[in-house]
């Protein structure tokens, strides 16, 4: 197994800055002196396809040879690796094959419809996913792009942090959600290079734990059936991805259903920007550790912006 390093992320952002947005950093003075922190906002709910994994399906498209080009490409995804990966394909010109839970968010689906993709529809258990995805792989050649738990998606998904440092380069915290721990794993390993004293903290919700539980073992656990709103987090952490985290990352918290729901509101509030509900898990882990970051220079990577605007999960009175 080839571990990617800090090395691989800067040839990585060279390969693919012309095409990715250089996303904004942004602060709040009402969170920051509501939670005794200051607090930096990566935002990857502005990058092309809403989320931060535009930077890693472009990474890996570019990477293809024309040979893998020519039978397209294929993933499994609930919506915003596969969106990702269909506007990445489409501007190769190439084909994409997506194999998505049908309980993914509407306007995920119509996203990766809207870019070209073919879509088959599976249960939202991982099995199912995978399974699905063989059949589609069988029927088309296509090249897999692993969600996460692929050298160069993980390292597209680094340049985030590795811009984020560039901007702020005396960050003492970064706040990074983990589902498939693509972005944590990519993030650890761009933060520690650039400076080794930076605490890197997983942030996941506490009923889809894999992550947590895998960390605190040293055992790479098999997931239980997530149950969260976070449906961008409902993934589990491949072999890649968790012997990085394990050796880079310096712990992973989890949180509520209430306080992710309770971040959220806070940063549309607050900030006036849209972030999905696996975005504000980072968020929400402050709100339920206020000492965590007290007087800290802390980072937070918001992940994604891409918000079914018809079943919002707070309302106003």
């Amino acid at each position: 197994m080839i571990i990617p390093t800090f090395n691989d992320i800067q040839a990585t952002h060279i390969r693919i800055h012309k095409f990715i947005h250089r996303t904004p950093v942004l602060t709040s003075e009402s969170i920051n002196a509501m939670l005794e922190t200051g607090l930096y906002f990566k935002c990857e709910n502005f990058q092309k396809a809403g989320a931060f994994k535009y930077r890693g399906a472009t990474n890996a498209v570019l990477s293809l040879t024309e040979e893998e080009c020519s039978h397209g490409v294929a993933t499994h995804s609930s919506g915003n690796h596969a969106a990702a990966l269909a506007l990445a394909a489409k501007k190769r010109g190439i084909e994409c094959f997506v194999a998505m839970p049908h309980t993914a968010p509407p306007v995920k689906i119509e996203a990766v419809r809207g870019y070209g993709a073919t879509i088959t529809f599976c249960e939202p258990a991982l099995e199912s996913r995978e399974k699905t995805l063989s059949e589609i792989l069988k029927k088309t050649g296509a090249t897999f792009i692993h969600p996460y738990n692929y050298l160069p998606v993980i390292c597209g998904q680094g340049t985030a942090a590795k811009e984020f440092l560039e901007a702020e380069p005396d960050l003492e915290i970064m706040l990074v959600p983990v589902g498939g721990g693509g972005i944590l794993s990519g993030s650890a390993i761009a933060a520690k290079a650039i400076n080794p004293e930076i605490k890197v903290y997983g942030c996941e919700p506490l009923n889809a734990d894999d992550a947590c539980r895998s960390f605190h073992t040293g055992q790479l656990l098999p997931p239980l059936p997530p149950n969260t709103i976070a449906d961008g987090l409902q993934t589990a952490l491949g072999p890649l991805t968790f012997d990085i985290i394990r050796h880079k990352v310096d712990d992973i918290f989890t949180v509520s259903e209430e306080n992710i729901v309770r971040a959220m509101r806070l940063i549309w509030e607050r900030m006036k920007i849209i972030a999905e509900p696996s975005s504000a898990v980072a968020l929400a882990v402050i709100l339920e550790n206020p000492g965590l970051c007290r007087e800290k220079k802390t980072g937070i990577i918001l992940t994604g912006g891409n918000v079914d605007l018809l079943n919002l999960p707070f309302g106003y009175t």
